[in-house]
């Protein structure tokens, strides 16, 4: 957003006590406000609520919707490999064992190298031309995989793929905190990232379709299946540059009063003073904020258990003797019953503020949906575990992030621990890639034990230990025990502090 210069705080509001920052942080709000007059001034408490609700109803219709398609068409681009995998891609490129998990790994080497520098990015060269520009150019990649000739060919095209898609993701979180309140994000999150699940009861349909496509052209169905989800995506991407808008008070979806009422709202819901300029000091404050590297730990354990299903998943089906037309489609369901597990959970997390324990009950229906998949020989059980492994993966990621989002104060570095963090848990592909081995179908032991000790180790573990250690400082900071310590800080330090202010809640 816009350069937000640090407002001059009068000396009598510079003490050290939590109320005299608290007052900081209301005359901070009121610097702000000051520049933005009140379309609302005069109206009613009620007046106001039934235009702010009819306000986001036209956001979340303008942004939520078109932002979701992009996810979807990303995700079905990143996995639709594996519905190529049943269609004959392999004998067709001449690959021998090994070179499937190759092709899946490389993908996320580039995508994990390119995703921390792509928020700033972001900020650097507005929404708009961000996201138009890694659109069209990932279509345009995923279209020429379907031209590929040979393994060298494929892996190429993957690695570029990686590097094309890597700042989607971290980018829309980041972009949806730009629009939403605090309290506000969670289930916009999971409704973005409900097109995820979508991506694989869709995917596994129209590659169904679209195989029976082979022969045209003298080119195979597998080659098909790239090309035309290459070229939707591209049509996509290039109507981008009319779709999305670049902050609110740029956007011209709404009028100038409701561009003013975005701003305002995001404004009053800020918890600390922060600036939202390009100052490195904030990219240092979230190299050096320990809760940047527990939610790294946390989205390992999401990420890893998401790539290893929705890269394997036909392979699992496979293995249960489900091949062809057959295996695509009984991948529909499972991803059904998580996208609608997903906006359950952001719903109810948005509402309660509960997102540690929201990772946690999720996490433990995953745990024993992969169990049934690891322990049982019984067809039906083993399907049951897909659905009650994707219902306990995919809720675990928007509720994460969301998490993150909450307690990470400041534009720069909240853009930045994004960054971090996503990019982490997606170099985590790199394990999902190849602990499927063919050799072990149709039990997979290390492809369903590794999931498990992800979610059990990381997930949950990291879960529980971040919501103890939230607690704790919470409780520290209503004892005051922080107060002598902010009190010896300039206004330059405190400026800096985002938060990590005596004054700042984290959400548990």
């Amino acid at each position: 957003m816009g350069d937000i210069e640090k407002p001059e705080i009068p000396i009598e509001l510079e003490k050290g006590s939590s109320h005299a920052d608290k007052s900081g942080i209301e005359y901070e709000r009121a610097q702000l406000l000051a520049n933005l007059p009140d379309p609302d001034a005069g109206k009613t408490d009620e007046e106001r609520k039934a235009i702010d609700k009819k306000l986001m109803r036209k956001v979340d219709l303008w942004l939520i919707p078109w932002l979701s398609l992009l996810y979807l068409l990303s995700f079905l681009d990143r996995t639709n490999i594996g519905n190529a995998r049943l269609e004959g891609m392999e004998p067709d490129l001449g690959m021998v064992d090994g070179n499937y998990n190759m092709a899946l790994t490389i993908f996320f080497i580039g995508y994990a190298v390119a995703e921390p520098i792509t928020n700033a990015l972001l900020k650097r060269l507005t929404p708009r031309i961000f996201f138009t520009g890694i659109i069209v150019v990932w279509g345009i990649i995923m279209t020429l995989m379907g031209l590929v000739k040979n393994n060298a060919g494929l892996l190429a095209a993957r690695w570029f793929l990686g590097i094309a898609e890597a700042g989607l993701f971290p980018g829309v979180n980041y972009y949806l905190s730009c629009w939403y309140k605090s309290s506000e994000i969670g289930v916009r999150s999971s409704l973005f990232f409900s097109a995820a699940a979508l991506a694989g009861s869709f995917g596994g349909l129209l590659a169904a379709a679209i195989a029976k496509m082979k022969g045209v052209g003298g080119m195979p169905g597998w080659a098909w299946i790239f090309i035309i989800e290459g070229l939707a995506t591209t049509l996509v991407g290039v109507f981008c540059w009319w779709m999305v808008f670049d902050w609110p008070e740029t956007a011209t979806f709404l009028d100038e009063d409701d561009r003013i009422r975005v701003q305002r709202r995001l404004i009053m819901d800020r918890q600390g003073r922060t600036a939202e300029d390009f100052d490195k000091r904030h990219i240092y404050a979230a190299l050096k904020d320990w809760k940047t590297y527990g939610y790294m730990v946390i989205y390992g354990g999401c990420l890893t258990p998401l790539y290893a299903f929705s890269l394997f998943l036909p392979t699992i089906l496979r293995g249960m003797g489900h091949t062809g037309t057959q295996g695509q489609l009984l991948s529909v369901p499972p991803y059904a019953v998580a996208a609608v597990c997903t906006v359950a959970i952001g719903f109810f997390a948005d509402h309660t503020r509960y997102r540690g324990y929201c990772n946690v009950f999720t996490v433990l229906i995953g745990i024993a949906g992969f169990v049934m998949l690891l322990g049982s020989n019984n067809l039906q059980v083993q399907y049951a575990g897909t659905f009650l492994g994707a219902a306990g993966i995919y809720p675990t990621i928007p509720n994460t992030l969301s998490w993150l989002n909450n307690n990470t104060e400041g534009s720069l570095k909240r853009a930045f621990v994004l960054g971090m963090v996503v990019g982490w848990g997606n170099l985590n592909g790199v394990v999902s890639s190849n602990i499927y081995l063919n050799r072990e179908s149709p039990h997979f032991w290390t492809g369903h034990g590794v999931v498990l000790g992800y979610q059990v180790v990381c997930l949950l573990g990291g879960t529980i230990f971040m919501h103890f250690a939230l607690r704790k400082m919470n409780a520290n900071r209503k004892a005051g025990k922080m107060d002598a310590k902010w009190a010896a800080l300039s206004e330059e330090q405190r400026w800096i502090e985002g938060d990590l202010r005596p004054d700042f809640v984290y959400t548990l």
